[in-house]
């Protein structure tokens, strides 16, 4: 169906970000009006659901294929009704996965079990890390677990009265009566959870199962709860036609089905009910690779991009950890109007964050709350007035891969730290960024991802800021480049983590010392060439460098330079990414892992790191990304998307920043 066009009647469809990425066999994907039905070659429609039934009559009428669409089985972290798009759509053209009426594809694959053997090891590795961060459908949900039983428990899972699946399953009211009463029937012994949708109990839907809540043997659970939490409490599971019951596959296990959910009838759970269609065993890897990897197809709803199920896992991974470690109350104190605008979508949607006006105070937070702060408006007796007070103070800071553009512009960030601790610039105290190299086991495929990141990273040209320059260099006659990088002198990372070399007057005269006969580049802050920080070279000291290259883009710098010398300078981590020999002579965070040379040493950095553990730590699992259209969380690697897309444009300085730094120069002044 290549350079066909696709057509919808369902609003819901054409608020899908990313569809055209779920359906590259089209070439267009359109809105179906008046006069417009002729030139569709395909009718897209949700599911058969009931909503879907104009789609599939306007199919018919015209003689046109009707697709189906439905979300996927590893949807989001949220709802749909939470404002969360998803990250996986499964396409059918001959019916679709819930209904056992008739074939499906997902049903034609898992008969016709083609996998190969490189297949079904992905399939055993996706499974493997599905049940190692506990995913579900929905991903929002706490993973508490269930007070302990001196009992045996057993779980039913009840679903919502009108759910598509439930008919289309074969199964309907008096199912879930009977399956309730089997469940009683064959554990005499056992408490019964009863997992019923949390809308029901709000009284937002109907359920089935909930006028058995008194039962002296049942136990209702009710709230949001992940479904993880219920497999760790119980050895067998009833389901009519839920997903849950696939997931307790995963979670190994006894699955009875009461309907025919499309996971029944091939000899891993026990069926009330057959399908004639079915009936030939197949294993649970081959159910996997047919549902997950050949059935699904995914899409980071963020970039629009089309994506796989490995890196969407490792996506709502990311949103949910930072998500349950940010949840809660929050007061952020003496935050500039701009910086209001967007600190709460750092703290993600499950947090609930008040400003207040006036340098943070310890005694002015209320039960419960964590304090929050800028990291340059914490000092050591903010620090101390906090521990007296058993108040958590957590400082925020700019992220490693930041913006297009620079933050005292007023561009907004794609990344932030969140610290509890410390901050990963000052040495003085243990950072969680330095927790995290110290403590953290870097797992392979975390390793992996954070090669794929550097060398995208690298491949693309991005550093913090991402500022266009010159790609000329000085000639060096010969000689090796050294790279000298200059810093804003009254920022907190040299007040914090200098030693003897202070200023870049300093630096410059220490590599000169230690390199006489080397040709020395010399960079200056972005933000002290814009005027807006201290930092400019005294004259007596403009002589220790060859050359200045403040207008040569810092990728074109790093790749054509032999080392670079800092004092704590997040391009110091950046020309590493780059294979690059560095020294330092302060104590950025990347200092003390044998990955550099070192004028200072820290005692508590005893580990030595390899490069793709260093950047794992300091860019997947430190920051916290979000998206600036939906302000949801993301991760790094959707971060370089969309700063990939942003370069990209070469949109010049607007008019609004070069106004904002007039006004900045001549009355604010540098600091």
């Amino acid at each position: 169906m290549e350079g066909s066009i696709a057509g919808y009647l369902s609003r819901g469809i054409g608020r899908l970000t990313a569809l055209t990425a779920f359906l590259p066999e089209f070439s267009r994907v359109q809105a179906l009006g008046p006069g417009r039905t002729t030139a569709a070659n395909a009718v897209l429609g949700w599911g058969s659901k009931p909503t879907a039934r104009r789609a599939q009559r306007l199919a018919r009428r015209h003689g046109l294929p009707y697709v189906a669409l439905e979300d996927g089985f590893l949807r989001s972290l949220g709802l749909g009704a939470m404002g969360y798009q998803p990250h996986s759509l499964v396409v059918d053209r001959r019916g679709i996965y819930y209904d056992a009426s008739r074939a499906s594809d997902l049903e034609c694959l898992i008969i016709e079990a083609g996998f190969s053997a490189d297949e079904l090891a992905r399939a055993r590795q996706a499974m493997a890390r599905i049940a190692r961060h506990r995913l579900s459908k929905y991903n929002h949900a706490p993973d508490r677990p269930l007070p302990p039983s001196d009992r045996q428990r057993v779980l039913v899972v009840d679903q919502t009265l009108g759910d598509a699946s439930i008919h289309h399953g074969g199964a309907d009211a008096t199912t879930f009566a009977s399956m309730l009463q089997a469940a009683l029937d064959e554990h005499p012994d056992a408490e019964i959870l009863v997992k019923i949708h949390p809308d029901v109990i709000a009284g937002k839907k109907r359920g089935h199962l909930l006028a058995y809540a008194h039962h002296p043997r049942c136990r209702v659970i009710a709230e949001d709860v992940n479904p993880w939490a219920l497999f760790d409490a119980v050895e067998t599971v009833h389901v009519v036609t839920s997903q849950l019951g696939f997931e307790a596959l995963l979670a190994g296990r006894r699955v009875v089905c009461h309907g025919l959910p499309f996971f029944a009838g091939w000899g891993l759970t026990e069926d009330r009910q057959a399908c004639p269609r079915r009936g030939m065993p197949r294993s649970l890897d081959q159910l996997f690779a047919a549902a997950y990897l050949r059935y699904s197809r995914y899409a980071n709803p963020y970039t629009g991009e089309a994506s796989t199920l490995e890196a969407t896992i490792d996506l709502i991974v990311d949103q949910r950890r930072q998500q349950a470690r940010l949840a809660g109350d929050w007061v952020a104190s003496d935050f500039s109007r701009w910086k209001r605008g967007f600190v709460a979508d750092f703290l993600g949607q499950g947090s609930r964050c008040r400003h207040q006006r006036g340098p943070a105070d310890p005694g002015r937070t209320r039960p419960g709350e964590r304090l929050l702060a800028w990291s340059t408006g914490v000092d050591d007796d903010l620090h101390a007035a906090c521990q007296r007070e058993g108040v958590p103070l957590w400082r925020m800071e700019d992220g490693f891969i930041r913006s297009v553009g620079l933050g005292v512009d007023l561009t907004r960030p794609l990344s932030l730290v969140l610290d509890r601790h410390g901050i990963y610039y000052d040495p003085a105290r243990p950072s969680d960024l330095e927790r995290l190299l110290e403590q953290e086991e870097f797992d392979a495929d975390l390793l992996r991802r954070a090669a794929a990141l550097r060398q995208r990273l690298v491949r693309q040209g991005l550093s913090k800021y991402n500022l266009t320059g010159t790609r000329t260099l000085p000639p060096a006659d010969g000689r090796p480049r050294l790279l000298v990088i200059g810093q804003v002198e009254t920022d907190a990372s040299i007040a914090r983590g200098a030693g003897e070399v202070r200023t870049n007057a300093a630096l410059l005269a220490a590599v000169r010392q230690a390199h006489p006969d080397a040709c020395l580049l010399y960079r200056p802050h972005p933000d002290v060439i814009t005027g807006a920080r201290q930092g400019e070279l005294p004259p007596e000291a403009r002589s220790l460098h060859d050359h200045e290259v403040a207008d040569v883009d810092i990728a074109t710098l790093l790749e054509a330079v032999d080392e670079v010398h800092t004092i704590s300078s997040l391009t110091g981590f950046e020309a590493l990414l780059r294979g690059r020999l560095v020294t330092t002579y302060g104590l950025p965070f990347y200092a003390g892992w044998g990955l550099t040379q070192d004028h200072q040493a820290c005692p508590r950095r005893r580990r030595q790191l390899c490069l793709d553990a260093l950047v794992a730590a300091t860019l997947i699992l430190y920051p916290v990304y979000v998206d600036p259209r939906t302000r949801q969380l993301c991760n790094a690697e959707t971060a370089v998307a969309l700063l990939e897309r942003e370069r990209g444009r070469g949109r010049p300085l607007g008019w609004k920043t070069r106004l904002y730094r007039a006004y900045r120069n001549a009355f604010i002044g540098r600091h």
